[in-house]
C-alpha cells in the first residue's frame, strides 16, 4: 500500500470517528440502560458491522446497494423496525414492578450493536464514497487495502464509541439510587432508539 494514502487516511478516520453520529448515539443508549459492558460489546458489534460493510464493498457487492433502490430501501426498512423494537424492549424493561432497568448482557448488546450497523444502507454507500479515494489498484489488491482502510475505522470507532458509551454507564450507575432516575433511564433510551429509526426511515440514498 502507498504509505502516504495510509497516513492521510489516518487523520481522516479519526475525524470520521469522532464525529457524532447513529453508532455513537447507539453506544450512548446501551451505556445508559444496561452500564459499560454492555456499551463496549454494542461497540464491538458496530465494528465488526463496519467491517462487513468493507469486505462487501470490497467485493463489489456494495454497488448493488447503491444501484437497485428496492435493496436499499429493504435493508433501511428492516433496521428502522428492529430499532424500534429495541425501543419497545426498553420501555417494557423500565416499567419492571420495582422500577430497576433490565440491563442487556454483552453478548445480547454485542448482537444489537451488529445488525443495527448492518441494517444501516447509509454505511456502506458512505465506504463507496469515501474509502475509494484512498485505494491505488497499482498497489496490490483493491480487497486487502478496503479490509486495512477498514480495520482502521472499525478499530478507531470501536475505541470512540466504546468511550462514549462507558462514560454514560458509569454516570448512569451512580445515578441509579432513585426509582424515577431508573425508570427515566429507559425512557431516555427509548427515545434514543426511537430518535435514531426516524432518522433512518427519513433517509434518502443521495
Amino acid at each position: 500500500m502507498d504509505l502516504y494514502l495510509l497516513l492521510a487516511f489516518i487523520p481522516a478516520a479519526l475525524a470520521l470517528n469522532l464525529t457524532p453520529g447513529a453508532d455513537m448515539m447507539f453506544c450512548l443508549g446501551q451505556g445508559l440502560r444496561s452500564g459499560t459492558k454492555a456499551a463496549v460489546a454494542a461497540s464491538a458489534g458496530i465494528s465488526l458491522g463496519a467491517m462487513i460493510h468493507m469486505a462487501l464493498a470490497g467485493a463489489g457487492l456494495g454497488a448493488i446497494v447503491a444501484t437497485v433502490p428496492w435493496v436499499f430501501d429493504a435493508i433501511r426498512w428492516v433496521g428502522v423496525a428492529y430499532l424500534l423494537w429495541l425501543a419497545w424492549g426498553a420501555l417494557r424493561a423500565s416499567n419492571v414492578e420495582n422500577g430497576k432497568v433490565q440491563g442487556l448482557s454483552a453478548a445480547k448488546a454485542f448482537r444489537q450493536g451488529l445488525i443495527v450497523n448492518l441494517s444501516n444502507p447509509k454505511v456502506i454507500l458512505f465506504v463507496l464514497a469515501f474509502v475509494p479515494q484512498f485505494v491505488d489498484p497499482t498497489k496490490g489488491s483493491v480487497f486487502v487495502q478496503f479490509m486495512v482502510f477498514g480495520s482502521i475505522i472499525a478499530l478507531g470507532g470501536f475505541v470512540v464509541n466504546g468511550m462514549v458509551g462507558a462514560f454514560s454507564g458509569t454516570a448512569g450507575r451512580a445515578l441509579t439510587g432513585s426509582v424515577k432516575f431508573q425508570r427515566g433511564l429507559g425512557y431516555t433510551t427509548a427515545a434514543i432508539f426511537t430518535a435514531l429509526a426516524a432518522r433512518l426511515a427519513i433517509m434518502e440514498k443521495a
